[in-house]
């Protein structure tokens, strides 16, 4: 059985079911996948396409200024004013799809199953522990989201590991280190410096604005993910260049516009009731404190990806979870706990915060993979492997280096 996926948010496993292709892992075994509550495929659905379309006018304004969060929050009040007339918000949310993971075992005459999750999948499988260990034979985690510290600082740790992680493949890779001196301090020194004096180009008929925290945007999701470029990009950039970085921003966020394919108004139901409450804005500012101490107030004041989400729960108006949302989960069955070295959403550092309480856990990650390493063929192996003996995880993979960067030549 598998749930979830996504920017540790709830993305329809339904409709976009992370399973490994081309290892087998459906051939022997029944294949069980359950589209969330209010999700896309639910029929009480939460999408929000004024939140799709104010994300691609986003990356031509300034990321972290108050006029970009006012329309964010505009957004989220239409939408949920929306949702509202015939949806119960309140109802959607961790403590319910657990619920509804164990009717869905029973109604199937399952007595035991093994679990499967990714990302926000990996804190509801967490969550869904608590309540139904007994019918579970072992649980996989890829890109840990933890319930017990999910919040807003949280995010910072993740993205602190992913670049020190890129910064190393580049120092361990003949000819990076040469070609792209000093990578981590150019990365910094340029956050601080687009937040002052933003960037402003066009792809196409887009405009892009690069500011510190549009910066910061980039990174965590895209540079993440189309790694081999990551210091040509930084060093275009440094060189007064920001069309590479603007071009993959474009083809992010922006082009086309991705209407209808994510359930806003759910991630909204779980983020406002069972994270931002329990944490304070000083505990979120000294998480960036620690992580990037001479990043710019601005940018430390917004959480990578989830930039004024306080400000947006206020609109969406949901009561706070239960503080039992937030318990440590311990469990002695079976788990492997799999991570992307270059997960800068959700960090192996907390694969190796839940491990520590998973007596049986095989801790693995993924050279040179960012969120998802399902996806791909070392974190699909290793979850094949998993399954089919958790005695016996196959881990050779995470014994490679990460795939070279591509050295440009040198600039003129």
């Amino acid at each position: 059985m598998t749930v979830g996926d996504g920017y540790a948010r709830p993305t329809d496993a339904i409709a976009d079911p992370p399973v490994p292709a081309d290892v087998g892992i459906n051939r022997d075994r029944d294949l069980i996948l359950m589209g969330q509550r209010g999700d896309i495929t639910s029929s009480r659905n939460m999408i929000c396409p004024e939140l799709d379309r104010f994300i691609a006018r986003r990356i031509g304004m300034r990321y972290d200024a108050p006029a970009t969060g006012e329309a964010y929050v505009q957004a989220v009040r239409e939408c949920r004013d929306r949702l509202a007339r015939g949806t119960d918000l309140t109802a959607m949310n961790s403590t319910e799809s657990t619920a509804d993971l164990i009717d869905l075992r029973k109604a199937l005459a399952i007595g035991k199953w093994s679990v499967f999750s990714h990302s926000y999948g990996t804190d509801l499988a967490l969550i869904y522990l608590r309540s139904d260990a007994a019918a579970v034979s072992a649980v996989a985690f890829d890109g840990v989201t933890p319930p017990s510290v999910a919040a807003l600082g949280w995010t910072w740790a993740s993205a602190r590991q992913a670049l020190d992680a890129m910064v190393r493949a580049c120092t361990d890779q003949p000819g990076c280190a040469q070609r792209y001196p000093d990578l981590e301090a150019t990365f910094v020194r340029l956050v601080g410096e687009v937040e002052a004096n933003p960037v402003t180009t066009t792809v196409g008929d887009t405009q892009v604005v690069i500011d510190g925290g549009s910066m910061l945007a980039w990174f965590v999701p895209v540079a993440t993910h189309l790694p081999a470029d990551f210091p040509f990009v930084i060093d275009e950039l440094a060189h007064g260049n920001p069309r590479p970085m603007a071009e993959q921003m474009a083809m992010a966020f922006a082009t086309p516009v991705p209407v209808s394919v994510f359930a806003w108004g759910l991630a909204l139901s779980i983020w406002c009731r069972e994270w931002v409450p329990f944490e304070t804005r000083d505990d979120q500012l000294a998480q960036a404190n620690k992580a990037f101490p001479s990043f710019p107030d601005s940018v430390k004041a917004q959480a990578p990806q989830l930039a004024f989400l306080r400000e947006a729960c206020d609109a969406w108006n949901v009561p706070r979870g239960p503080a039992s949302i937030r318990d440590i989960t311990v469990s002695d069955l079976p788990a492997l706990v799999l991570s992307g070295s270059y997960d800068a959403r959700t960090g192996a550092v907390w694969g190796d915060y839940i491990a520590k309480n998973l007596s049986r856990s095989t801790v693995a990650v993924v050279p040179g993979e960012g969120h998802g390493s399902w996806a791909e063929p070392c974190g699909s192996t290793i979850i094949a492997s998993f399954f089919a003996d958790p005695n016996a995880v196959d881990l050779a993979c995470t014994k490679n280096p990460p795939p070279p960067y591509t050295l440009h030549p040198p600039r003129p």
